[in-house]
């Protein structure tokens, strides 16, 4: 059994934004339905969440103009207090709902909960300030061992808190996940997006990437040919594997997504 929970393994998803699904005239999220499988089959599963077109849509309705640099949105205190409100209210409890309605037992938290998400003020490269984002710095997984230990599926909206407890600190939702797989040592951390694996050339479907080590990715993310949305979903893979998950699959959201990444339809980072 595996260590942490008593389950036979501890599998840890990440998804949101464009790969979230909207449900059709009742129809289940197919990532939930999949956490159902994967629960009879003995595993743990800990969800994290993304949430940034909700974030950008609530900006918007309460007059808050979106600035970004390098593609991260720049969060002053008004817009912290907007994506603390989305991330931790709607969007985290409208999927904690839709698990219940699934028998899935789920609890919703943030990073912030039980100090398990420590995070320090991110500057760019250049050295500019985006505000209330941050680098997480630290990882507690005691209050997720207890829910595991429990039964239950924790739900992690993608926030975390400052070193002297002050304030929240918005952060990138894959390597937030990537740390919560690190510190848990998953077995398996699935990256759940809008394509089906990484790519050497977006436009070239036959150039996928089927195979990665932890080395390779952190290469591959920092080059010209690893386009910006991609990066940090290949960052947090290689960032999960090398710091304690056993491997990584960066994978499209369909039906049985988990199952099919594992089967091979995936870009796989493995030490």
């Amino acid at each position: 059994m595996h260590m942490t929970n008593n389950y036979a393994s501890c599998i840890v998803v990440k998804y949101g934004g464009a790969a979230m699904p909207v449900s059709q005239a009742g129809e289940p999220d197919p990532i939930l339905k999949e956490i159902v499988a994967l629960r009879a089959a003995g595993s743990a599963v800990v969800l994290v969440h993304g949430g940034g077109p909700e974030i950008d849509c609530a900006l918007a309705r309460s007059g808050i103009e979106t600035e970004r640099i390098d593609g991260m949105r720049v969060t002053d205190a008004a817009t912290l207090d907007v994506t603390e409100s989305v991330l931790c209210g709607s969007v985290n409890k409208r999927i904690v709902r839709e698990a219940l309605t699934l028998g899935i037992p789920a609890v919703g938290i943030s990073g912030e909960d039980g100090g398990m998400l420590v995070a320090e003020r991110l500057t760019t490269p250049r050295g500019e300030g985006l505000g209330f984002v941050g680098r997480i710095v630290a990882t507690d997984a005691r209050l997720l061992h207890l829910l595991l230990g429990a039964g239950l599926v924790p739900v992690v909206a993608p926030l975390a808190i400052a070193g002297d407890k002050s304030h929240a600190y918005n952060v990138n939702a894959d390597l937030a996940a990537a740390a919560i797989a690190a510190a848990l040592r998953a077995d398996v951390f699935v990256a759940v997006t809008n394509v089906a694996r990484v790519f050497r050339d977006p436009n070239d479907p036959a150039s996928g990437i089927d195979n990665l080590t932890p080395d390779e990715a952190f290469r591959f993310a920092e080059s010209e040919a690893c386009r910006s949305s991609m990066k940090p979903k290949l960052e947090a893979a290689a960032r999960a594997v090398r710091n304690g998950a056993t491997v990584a699959y960066i994978c499209s959201a369909k039906p049985n997504a988990i199952a099919a990444a594992i089967r091979g339809e995936a870009t796989k980072i493995c030490a």
